[in-house]
Order: C-alpha cells, then structure tokens, then sequence
C-alpha cells in the first residue's frame, strides 16, 4: 500500500531527499546540483512516499505566481519504480497546488534533443501524468542538458 505525506521537518525533508537522489545517480549525478536541491527542499511544500511501510520517494513544490508552482524535485528509490510511487507523489502534488489556489503545474526535465534513455522515460511518466511540453530551454542548465518545460492544467 503506498501512503503519502506532508513532511513538516526541514532537516527530515533534506535528509530524504539527499538519501533518495543519492540513489539514482543516473537523474541526479551531479553533486552541486543533488546539494542545492537538499538546501532548498528544507523551505519548500514537500511529501514522502511509503511503500509497504518502507521509505519509496518524495516530492517538492515550489511556488512561483499566484497561479502555477512547480513540482520541482521528485525522487523515487529505484526498488520502488513503476508500482504506482510516482503517480502517488503527482497527484499529491496536484491536490495540494489546488488548495494553494494554484491552477497550473509545472516541471523542468531534460529535453527530447538529448538521447539519455533515462529521461526519455521520465519524460514519458509526465506525459502519462497529464503534463504537456511548453518550450526548451537549450542553455537554461548548460548546452550538454538542454532544458524542457511541460505544464499541466490542474484545477
């Protein structure tokens, strides 16, 4: 059974979100970009994941105007892939930038100009979620990770 929360704690929603990307090196390999994520989560709207009673991912929201926010990191632990976490997480999300009055939801991915496999099935993942690409960003990260922004209406 999956169970998700609200994390009120800044140093527990920190402490999983650093245990989590640790985790998959190949969506978070790069150690300043993995630390500011685990900085910045500790002041955001943020939710875990359990599955079976075990530790499976989080989500982190970020507001940005006073009609969209960002699901601005997601992380779900590899043991945990394609049983229903990551959706969990995203409709958590969704019903809470809903409650913030929010009326759209963003997230930022690397873009289809990039051949890495992996994030061709996060992108997929969004796009079963609802989410539709709005623009690429090629220099937002740096050349080599080109940025793509997809959106979705959710209230």
């Amino acid at each position: 059974m999956i169970e998700v929360f609200a994390v009120d704690s800044p140093q527990e929603r920190s402490g999983l979100c650093e245990r989590v990307l640790r985790a998959l090196p190949a969506w978070f390999g790069i150690e300043e970009s993995l630390m500011n994520y685990v900085g910045d989560v500790a002041g955001l709207p943020f939710f875990a994941a359990r599955l079976d009673e075990r530790e499976a991912g989080f989500v982190a929201i970020k507001e940005h105007t006073r009609w969209a926010a960002e699901l601005c990191v997601m992380g779900v632990l590899p043991w945990a892939h394609r049983k229903g976490v990551g959706r969990a997480l995203v409709e958590r999300c969704e019903q809470a930038c809903c409650e913030m009055g929010k009326e759209f939801l963003t997230v930022k991915t690397l873009a289809d100009t990039h051949p890495d496999e992996g994030y061709a099935g996060t992108r997929r993942f969004y796009l079963a979620m609802g989410f539709r690409p709005l623009e690429v960003f090629p220099t937002l990260w740096d050349e080599a990770n080109p940025c793509m922004l997809m959106v979705k209406i959710i209230c």
